[in-house]
């Protein structure tokens, strides 16, 4: 094995602190590091070369809990090993590992830092959530060309396989033999069919756990078609369903006490002389008639119709995820995905979960005074809002319809991308709320 260099961690302002020589104390000095997060520098030996690495953990009260991962984004290749006082050694080598993800699927691939395991670090745990994280990544940096709706069903199928679980798809127009209405009409005009993505995991006697993702791989916005701007990233328009797969990896590989059901609707929302139109009204598999108010607000009608399969069996816990409105980026940012949730003490404790481990989230109201935005002249729901108000809350609202009033339930409105680099998290398709979810739901359930 290579020898390792060593990264001693020092708090803000800890220089003196640190077992460092009073020359490596002096060369610190001179170099303006004092322990800044994220601030990496090289400490050479005798001869010029790189002995060891300073690397900033910040100040203590403001830290992030992966904050190593802003280490590992900057080191080159190599093998390193921890010092100093980094803190909780899972979460730091955890930190590490997310933060030296790279995709390389189209260029030359990179040889990336290693991190030997601190002692007292779980190993199992560590791999568990950095395959689950990365699955969600490289779903979403995947282009559509080479991820449309039949390359995105042969992935989850090959998924399910290696957990040893079959798939069931619904396909084509068969959505509409098996009451798919609304999936069927988002995803008809595209040259790759419409589908409805199905497996399930675990013992049938645990509680029922089902996660539905919205899996839309390319959004033009239909006939309400996007301008260029915005149609740029609609590859991550499938990123609700990238990270229920990456949550579901995590749930079956730590083996969590849970009958764990996924429903993926995959789609191209694309433009054709038979693409669903504004105006319309359409059937749903809740019984509920759908007045369309705008085709580029297509992910909440495939989730209704997924979601209201979902609630058929009465599970314990329904969770969705879907890159669904620019209005949750508004209010709360790329960073900080809302949660909307008929339970308010389980998002408390989902809060808190994320927080302390860096995935974090927000609660939002499912604010029945704002269900009025809904109404239709012509069908029972329009499926947007007038007047572009409280766009996320209106779209929770909408999904709120297609669930039974008792069926507990939770919406996540994520953006599954990062637009500039942060601890633990490069730059491109990033993993959000699993963290958070597989560690209240490990509480909750357990293993």
């Amino acid at each position: 094995m290579p020898k390792s260099l060593p990264i001693i961690c020092v708090a803000e302002n800890g220089v003196d602190a640190a077992s460092l020589s009073e020359t490596h104390k002096a060369w610190a000095r001179s170099n303006g590091f004092a322990g800044q997060s994220g601030r990496l520098l090289a400490l050479p030996d005798t001869e010029g070369k790189i002995e060891t690495y300073l690397f900033g953990l910040g100040p203590k009260s403001n830290r992030s809990a992966l904050v190593l991962g802003l280490a590992a984004s900057a080191l080159p290749s190599g093998t390193y090993r921890l010092e100093g006082d980094y803190g909780d050694p899972t979460l730091a080598a955890l930190g590490f590992r997310l933060g030296a993800y790279g995709f390389d699927r189209y260029t030359k691939a990179k040889d990336r830092p290693v991190l030997e395991l601190p002692e007292g670090a779980d190993a199992a745990e560590i791999e568990n959530l950095v395959t689950s994280a990365f699955i969600a990544r490289d779903l979403v940096n995947i282009p559509a060309n080479d991820l449309g709706p039949d390359a995105f069903e042969a992935w989850i199928t090959d998924f399910a396989g290696t957990h040893n679980v079959p798939t069931k798809v619904v396909r084509g127009d068969d959505l509409l033999a098996h009451n798919f209405p609304m999936i069927h009409a988002v995803g008809r005009a595209s040259g790759q069919a419409p589908r409805l993505v199905d497996f399930c995991w675990g013992d049938a006697a645990h509680p029922k756990l089902t996660l539905v993702g919205k899996g839309v791989t390319f959004d033009t916005g239909g006939l309400n078609i996007k301008p260029g701007s915005s149609m740029a990233l609609m590859k991550k328009d499938m990123g609700g369903a990238a990270n229920v797969l990456g949550l579901a990896n995590a749930i079956m590989t730590a083996g969590l006490k849970v009958r764990l059901r996924v429903l993926i609707p995959v789609v191209e929302n694309s433009i054709a002389g038979n693409a669903f139109r504004p105006g319309d009204v359409l059937p749903s598999r809740k019984g509920l008639t759908v007045e369309i108010g705008n085709t580029d607000a297509e992910g909440r009608l495939i989730l209704a119709d997924a979601l209201a399969l979902a609630d058929e069996e009465s599970p314990d816990l329904i969770i969705d995820m879907a890159t669904l409105t620019g209005a949750a980026r508004v209010a709360l940012g790329p960073d900080l995905p809302p949660v909307y949730a008929r339970d308010e003490a389980f998002a408390k404790t989902l809060v808190e979960h994320g927080m302390a481990i860096d995935d974090p989230l927000w609660p939002m109201p499912l604010w029945n005074g704002y269900d009025k935005l809904l109404a239709s002249k012509i069908a029972d729901v329009n499926h947007i809002s007038t007047g572009g108000l409280a766009g996320s809350i209106t779209a929770a609202l909408f999904l709120n319809r297609f669930i039974k009033p008792e069926t507990e339930w939770m919406h996540f409105d994520i953006f599954a991308w990062a637009p500039e680099a942060r601890p633990g998290r490069p730059y491109g398709g990033t993993d959000q709320v699993i963290r958070a979810l597989y560690g209240a739901l490990k509480a909750r359930y357990g293993q």
